[in-house]
């Protein structure tokens, strides 16, 4: 895909991080309308298609807002921890993501706010065009993606794309920024959930050693684990430390 259509199909992804820190809406929203019929000019028909392309690509833009923000390792984090308490679904599935998603609010808030103040408003005060806006307000975000690439995975984007060897890490074109980003954000995720494991894993080891030891074999270790983990975890104050090292991580580089 052409670095052009790149742009027009993540521009209503940056409509819609923008226009989330809008706090006053004071642009009336259109109403659109689809009909079949007898087009009276080729205008029409192009109008027509940009409409039906705009809402394919809305129904994408989430999984694109996810994937280009902090939301995939706290996501994946907070689900090995989960997993690593061996309570099944507690927490359920919706309260972690929903602290996910606010978690990536926070984080990301410099981040949009910088987006709000130099693309949306001049955008939508009509001082700058559409494709500069979206030149704006990928400045910031392609930044925060930055700081996070291994170069390993940038330089294996790179090469599949063959785009040329840049000068700088600025001069890397967005479409090949995104999917190093992704992954590099996937492998430092489950190397937090290895560390995560370990010392519960610790316990379950413990607990089974015990239980052989003393010919209980037909108990389950984990009714006996299970307390012993969530005492512990909560002992330590598990969710302020795992929550608070999250968040410290997109911070301090």
């Amino acid at each position: 895909m052409s670095p052009g259509l790149w742009k027009k199909a993540l521009w209503p992804l940056g409509l819609l991080m923008l226009a989330a820190l809008e706090i006053q809406a004071q642009t009336p929203i259109p109403g659109v309308t689809i009909s079949v019929g007898r087009a009276n000019s080729p205008a029409e028909v192009a109008t027509t298609l940009q409409i039906l392309v705009l809402l394919t690509v809305l129904t994408l833009a989430p999984a694109i807002l996810i994937m280009t923000t902090s939301f995939t390792r706290i996501i994946i984090v907070l689900g090995f921890i989960r997993q690593a308490l061996g309570t099944n679904q507690s927490p359920p599935t919706q309260v972690l993501v929903g602290l996910g998603l606010f978690l990536t609010f926070f984080i990301m808030e410099p981040v949009w706010s910088d987006v709000h103040k130099n693309a949306f408003r001049p955008y939508v005060d009509k001082r700058i065009s559409q494709d500069q806006a979206l030149d704006r307000a990928a400045i910031p975000v392609k930044a925060f993606m930055q700081k996070f690439i291994r170069e390993k995975d940038l330089e294996l984007f790179m090469t599949i794309a063959k785009v040329p060897r840049p000068r700088t890490i600025d001069d890397v074109p967005i479409h090949v920024v995104i999917p190093a980003f992704i992954i590099s954000e996937l492998k430092t995720a489950f190397q937090i959930g290895f560390l995560l494991y370990v010392p519960f894993l610790v316990v379950d080891l413990v607990v089974s050693s015990v239980l052989m030891a003393m010919g209980m074999m037909m108990l389950p270790p984990i009714m006996i684990s299970l307390p012993l983990k969530l005492m512990l975890f909560v002992l330590v104050d598990g969710w302020n430390l795992i929550v608070g090292s999250l968040v410290e991580s997109f911070f301090v580089r």
